[in-house]
């Protein structure tokens, strides 16, 4: 019995004789019902930070560099993934992320209004080169050293944010219950992407995703901290 690329026939055999399915039988079950569990959170991670910067009609304390640079990581991620003929069950979260980070960036370019010449050049830039990137029409070597670029650039995509959060003791409209998810789903995606026979690239991708935005989530726990009890001594 097969669904989804899930094969259950193991597992429904072994609970049907009385036994405990075999690790070698639940592990890849588990792994890619953990996938399709992240592809399906992925669908709104990012609608609470959405939410938020339309509420309060503002982008204040966010880092536009950071989610821009988040456009072009998940660009090169998908792709690679893509390239490499992954289950989807070991990707597909890259499709919802892509897609509702440049709703992201196009809100925050909205609220950071007026944009200078340096930003539209950017935006037609991408425009110009991540249909080719996203279709694989691009030399395999020069492929890999992209996606062992990308690594950087999402790396590079946390620091700005969290150097800003730093110096100005507060994470502005930053969405705690978005990084939450993001830090929950990338543990989770470390399990799957090991079990599914990942490139190493990928997993070591998770992990970094799990120190960056574990860093951030910590930041947005401990200004807020400080913020409340500042209002209550004001009070």
């Amino acid at each position: 019995m097969a669904l989804l690329g899930m094969d259950f026939t193991c597992a429904l055999e072994s609970l049907r004789d009385g036994r405990v399915p075999d690790r070698d039988c639940v592990l890849p079950l588990l792994s890619k019902l953990v996938g399709y569990c992240l592809i399906a959170a992925s669908t709104t991670v990012k609608l609470p930070q959405i939410l938020k910067i339309l509420k309060h009609r503002s982008a204040s304390g966010l880092s536009m560099l950071s989610f821009e640079l988040d456009v072009v990581g998940y660009t090169i991620a998908l792709a690679y993934c893509l390239h490499k003929g992954l289950h989807f069950s070991a990707y597909g979260e890259l499709v919802f992320l892509l897609i509702q980070s440049i709703i992201l960036v196009a809100i925050i370019y909205y609220y950071s209004q007026p944009l200078g010449a340096k930003t539209w050049t950017k935006t037609a830039l991408y425009c110009a080169l991540a249909p080719t990137i996203l279709s694989g029409k691009v030399d395999p070597v020069l492929f890999e050293a992209l996606y062992a670029c990308q690594h950087a650039v999402f790396f590079c995509a946390r620091v700005p944010q969290i150097w800003k959060n730093f110096t100005t003791k507060s994470t502005g409209q930053l969405s705690y219950l978005t990084y939450l998810i993001n830090f929950g789903g990338c543990m989770a995606r470390v399990f799957t992407s090991i079990q599914e026979k990942a490139p190493a690239s990928v997993v070591l991708g998770s992990l970094r995703t799990v120190a960056t935005n574990g860093t951030i989530l910590i930041q947005i726990i401990i200004y807020r901290k400080s913020h409340e009890q500042r209002e209550k001594k004001i009070k």
